[in-house]
């Protein structure tokens, strides 16, 4: 199974069992990528992960 990076536009190599909310490394270009959808696979750029001071 493969997918496109929204970012480079490379391809990726997706492992059989993928989850849907994985997050998967593009090898060309490095972006964290998040699963949003297994039939067809959908990758988008993962949200980046922000602090919250206790907020």
């Amino acid at each position: 199974m493969s997918a496109q990076c929204p970012e480079c536009e490379g391809t990726i190599v997706l492992a059989a069992d993928i989850l849907d909310g994985e997050i998967v490394p593009c090898p060309d270009c490095g972006a964290e990528l998040e699963v949003v959808s297994l039939n067809p696979v959908v990758l988008e750029l993962a949200p980046e992960v922000e602090e919250d001071w206790g907020e």
